[in-house]
Parts: C-alpha cells; structure tokens; sequence
C-alpha cells in the first residue's frame, strides 16, 4: 500500500500572532497527531500570508482512522482551528504513487 498524503492550504484570520500559530501547531503534532497509528510526518509550509501544510500516514487505513479522531476535538486542535480564515481552507488527499 502507497502513503497517503493529506494537503491543506489557508490563509490565518487578520491579527493573529505567527508565532502562537506555530506554538499551537507544535502543541498539535506532538499532543495529537504524531500520536496517530501509521502517522509518518507532518510539514508547515508558507508564501507570503498563504500557508499550507502536508501530513503523511502509511496507509489509507490509518489516514481514515486518523479522520475519525478529527470528530473528537481536542484541545489543541480547536486552539489550531481557532487561527484559520475558513474561508481561504482548500483540502486535498493523495496517494503517493512514487518517492525519490
């Protein structure tokens, strides 16, 4: 089975603090994401006030489960939410079909 990729791009929401947004993305990964089964990485990209970010799992399985946690807020992933415009959120997975 290939890696599975989910890949988000978004704006934050006006005044708010880059370096709390990269707290509260630290707290994230380590408190719950990097805790999920198959978790392989998670990447936080940025150009100019365009953000986006890439998380991989090993397989299809374990991204789906990894989507059912997403039901269960947790604490920190409200506080991650707390900071995105919505409006700018676009969302895609893929299957990694080859790495080099």
């Amino acid at each position: 089975m290939s890696n599975v990729v989910s890949f988000h791009t978004y704006k934050l929401k006006e005044g708010v603090s880059k370096q709390d947004f990269l707290l509260a993305v630290e707290k994230l990964i380590q408190e719950h994401i990097s805790k999920q089964k198959g978790y392989v990485s998670f990447q936080l990209l940025a150009e100019g006030d365009t953000w986006a970010d890439s998380v991989t799992f090993k397989t299809k399985d374990d991204f789906n489960a990894f989507l059912e946690t997403e039901n269960q807020m947790t604490a920190e992933m409200e506080k991650f939410a707390s900071f995105l415009d919505y409006d700018t959120l676009t969302n895609n997975t893929y299957s990694v079909e080859k790495s080099y």
